[in-house]
């Protein structure tokens, strides 16, 4: 059998929880900042949960966690 490789733009984008949850950034932080207002960008700020957005399946065999049934 070859090995199981993690796909490493995945591994890069996503991290999961202690408790498995999968939690990513927000977009739209990298530049044209000047006209979000302070609250807007300290929001882009924090990490979000995938959670009920159908795309938690395709990331979980990206990072070869396996699809929970």
């Amino acid at each position: 059998m070859p090995k199981v490789k993690t796909r490493k733009n995945a591994a890069k984008r996503f991290k999961v929880t202690g408790s498995g949850k999968i939690v990513h950034r927000h977009s739209n932080k990298s530049h044209l900042n000047r006209k979000k207002s302070g609250s807007h960008y300290r929001r882009l700020s924090v990490e979000i949960t995938m959670e009920g957005d159908g795309m938690t399946h395709p990331v979980r065999k990206m990072l070869n966690l396996g699809v929970p049934k």
